[in-house]
This record gives C-alpha cells, sequence and structure tokens, in this order.
C-alpha cells in the first residue's frame, strides 16, 4: 500500500470550519431567537475567526526574533571567546589545585554558553507555544460554558414528570425544542474539539498537543454527557406515548 506524503495528506479546512459554525448560528437564531445559546454561538464563531487568524500567524517564522535571537548568540559567543583569550596561561606546570579551578572555570563559561544559546534559540518556540497555550484555554472555557448552558435542560421537567419546587427552573421548551437544543449544544462542542485539533495539526509541539488533546477529551466527555440526556428524552418520550390510554372504540 502506498503511503500518502505528509504535505499532500489531507487536512482540516479552517474556512470549512468557520463556515460550518456560521451555519450552526444561524440554525441557533432561528430556532431559539431570545436564547443566550446563540450569543455562545456568536463566540464560538468568532474564536474559530481568531483561531484562523492565529494559526497563520503561529505558522510563519518570527523574523525579528530570529535576527535578535542571532544576534545575541553571536553576542555571547565572542564575549566568551574574547574572555578566554584574556585568561593568562601560566607558563609553568600547573599544580592539581590550580588544574581543578581551571577546569572548574571552563565547565562553567561552557554550561553558561549552552544555557545562553539554548534559552536563545527556544525564544521563539516559546513564544509561539504561549500564544498556542492561550487560545486552547480559551476554547476549554468555551466548552464549559456551552456545559453550563444545557445543565438545567432536563429531559423529565420538559415532559412534566415529577413534582416541581420552588428553586426548580422552568421549562419553556417542548420535547421537540429540547432535543434541538441538546443537540447544538453537541455540535458546538464537537466543533470546539476540531478548532482545538487545528492548533496541533502543523506543530510538532508535545506541550501543545497535549493541551490540544485535552480540551478534545473535555468536550467529548461533556458531548456524551449531552447525548445521554437525548436518549433518556427519547426514552421517556416513548415510554410517556405508550402509557396514554386508547380510547375506546365504538361498537
Amino acid at each position: 500500500m502506498q503511503s500518502v506524503p505528509r504535505d499532500m495528506a489531507p487536512g482540516l479546512d479552517a474556512h470549512e470550519i468557520v463556515a460550518t459554525v456560521d451555519r450552526l448560528t444561524r440554525r441557533i437564531r432561528e430556532r431559539f431567537p431570545d436564547a443566550h445559546l446563540v450569543t455562545v454561538s456568536e463566540q464560538l464563531a468568532e474564536t474559530v475567526r481568531e483561531a484562523k487568524r492565529r494559526i497563520d500567524t503561529l505558522a510563519r517564522p518570527f523574523w525579528a526574533v530570529r535576527l535578535v535571537s542571532g544576534v545575541l548568540i553571536l553576542a555571547v559567543v565572542v564575549i566568551v571567546a574574547t574572555a578566554l583569550t584574556l585568561v593568562p596561561l601560566s607558563t609553568g606546570p600547573l599544580g592539581l589545585a590550580d588544574l581543578i579551578q581551571t577546569l572548574e572555570a571552563a565547565v562553567n563559561d561552557v554550561i553558561f554558553l549552552g544555557v545562553a544559546v539554548f534559552f536563545l534559540f527556544t525564544i521563539e518556540r516559546r513564544m509561539k507555544r504561549r500564544r498556542a497555550l492561550a487560545a486552547v484555554h480559551e476554547l476549554r472555557s468555551l466548552a464549559h460554558l456551552v456545559d453550563l448552558h444545557q445543565l438545567t435542560k432536563d429531559p423529565e421537567r420538559t415532559l412534566g414528570l415529577g413534582q416541581r419546587t420552588p428553586s426548580s427552573p422552568r421549562s419553556e421548551l417542548t420535547p421537540f425544542e429540547l432535543g434541538r437544543y441538546l443537540d447544538y449544544c453537541s455540535e458546538m462542542l464537537s466543533l470546539i474539539g476540531v478548532t482545538a485539533a487545528l492548533y496541533v495539526e502543523k506543530s510538532d509541539d508535545p506541550v501543545v498537543l497535549s493541551a490540544a488533546s485535552e480540551v478534545q477529551s473535555v468536550a467529548a466527555s461533556l458531548s456524551q454527557k449531552i447525548w445521554q440526556k437525548i436518549l433518556v428524552l427519547r426514552s421517556l418520550q416513548d415510554w410517556h406515548s405508550n402509557s396514554e390510554p386508547t380510547p375506546a372504540r365504538q361498537p
């Protein structure tokens, strides 16, 4: 079986994700024009658009950072090399104490040079990582916001089962509307997980990959909880329809 080159492998299309979120926002607005879920969906649409811009920025090299880092690395190397040339060399034989002191100073200089070069060489990667993590954490907060909006959407309460208390949330949705509301929430969580995957599609940073995978796991877990509500709603609808008394047949 012939493998597909990585640069030719199919990937996520940010434009399609944006179009999908916009279409979902219109569907929610048409079905529930006064619901706060419309605002959440609009916020998700803006987040996806911002994600596309951020990903395009992170995919490009930070030339200014690379130039400054290169100049600083060269400066550090020149300073260390100059300092070594200025060290007076002993013409006589070195004693054990002098040899140990010289080796210790050389090792310290090498360690300092290595740490400085490593810090400057990886500064671009760390800047990109910090921006990507901030965006991924924003998606995680949005996933919990979606979960918060469906928290009080209870199938039993919608079907009028059980006794309400003075503090019980009001249920103004029909069973069909509740099913659509929960389905919209599930779709939004799926889109949040897909958007998180955009940040690691062209990145090999293990920290960003771990954060994006965690967001996908959270979104999938919350979506599964919503689908459990949908299944309960359907089961209760079937039970309620089957338990209704059938009218007696006229002779």
